[in-house]
C-alpha cells in the first residue's frame, strides 16, 4: 500500500509541477511523457482506494462511497489536466457509483439487467450525459470533451430503452417511441456534426428495437403454420440489405456536404 501510495503522489506531483495553465479551450500536453504519468496517477490512486476497501473495508457497506471519492478525483483531474481517456474514467466511475457496474457471474446469476431500478438509472444517467454534452458546447467549457460525454449517454440512453421494451412487454410499444424520439435528435445532431459515427450507432440501435418490434408482432398472430417463420427470414434478408444501402447513402451525402 505505501509502494502504491508512493507512485501516486510522485506521478501527481510530476503532472502538477510540469502542466501548463488551465484554460477553458483545450490546453496541449507539456510534453509526450505527461498524459501517461497522469494515467498511471489516476490508476494508482483508483488502485490504492480499492485495497484499501478490499482489505481493511474502511468504508464499511457504503460502497457508494468507495467510488464517489475517485470519482471526484478522477473528474477533477480531467479538467484541470485537460486529458479526455481520464475523462471516461470519471464517467465510468460515475456510472458505478450510481450502480450501473454489474459483475460477469450477476449477469449469469440474477440477469440484472431487467431489474426496473437499472433501466431508469441508466435512463437517467444517459439524460444527463448529453446534457452536460449539450451544456459543454453552449457555454464554451473543454469543447471537445463534448464528444466523450455524448458517446457514453447515447449508447446508454439507447441501451436502456431497448432494455425497457424487453422487460415492459406490456408497454414496450411506448418505450418504443421514446427511442425514436431520442434517435431523432441524435440524427439531428449526426448531420449537424456531419458525424458518420453517431448515425452507425442510431442506425443499429433503431435496426435492434425495429426488429423486436416485428418479431413481437409475429408472435402475438399466434399462427400455428410456417408463414410468419418465413417472413421472418425475408424481414431479416430485406432489412439487413436496406440498412447497408442506408448506410452508403448516408456516408455518401456527408461526405459530399
Amino acid at each position: 500500500m505505501l509502494f502504491i501510495a508512493l507512485v501516486c503522489a510522485g506521478s501527481f506531483f510530476y503532472c502538477f509541477k510540469n502542466k501548463l495553465p488551465y484554460d477553458r479551450w483545450k490546453v496541449a500536453s507539456p510534453n509526450s511523457f505527461f498524459d501517461y504519468v497522469l494515467l498511471l496517477a489516476c490508476c494508482t490512486f483508483i488502485t490504492f482506494i480499492a485495497y484499501l476497501q478490499f482489505q481493511y473495508n474502511i468504508f464499511g457497506n457504503r460502497y457508494g462511497l468507495a467510488t464517489f471519492f475517485p470519482m471526484l478525483v478522477l473528474f477533477f483531474s480531467a479538467y484541470y489536466f485537460d486529458h479526455v481517456g481520464i475523462l471516461s474514467m470519471a464517467i465510468t466511475n460515475l456510472a458505478a457509483w450510481l450502480g450501473l457496474t454489474v459483475t460477469p457471474f450477476e449477469i449469469l446469476a440474477s440477469n440484472n439487467f431487467n431489474e426496473s431500478t437499472i433501466i431508469f438509472t441508466g435512463l437517467f444517467l444517459g439524460v444527463l450525459l448529453l446534457f452536460i454534452s449539450w451544456a459543454t458546447c453552449k457555454k464554451n467549457i473543454k469543447q471537445h470533451f463534448e464528444f466523450t460525454y455524448a458517446n457514453f449517454g447515447s449508447h446508454i440512453l439507447l441501451i436502456s430503452c431497448i432494455a425497457a421494451m424487453v422487460h415492459y412487454t406490456t408497454w414496450y410499444l411506448l418505450w418504443f417511441v421514446l427511442l425514436l424520439a431520442i434517435v431523432y435528435y441524435l440524427y439531428k445532431k449526426a448531420i449537424k456534426e456531419k458525424s458518420f459515427y453517431f448515425m452507425v450507432v442510431i442506425t443499429l440501435y433503431t435496426y435492434i428495437a425495429v426488429s423486436y418490434v416485428v418479431l413481437n408482432l409475429l408472435d402475438k398472430m399466434g399462427s400455428s403454420g410456417l408463414g410468419e417463420v418465413y417472413f421472418g427470414f425475408l424481414y431479416f434478408i430485406a432489412s439487413g440489405i436496406g440498412l447497408v444501402l442506408f448506410l452508403i447513402r448516408s456516408n455518401k451525402k456527408m461526405k459530399a456536404a
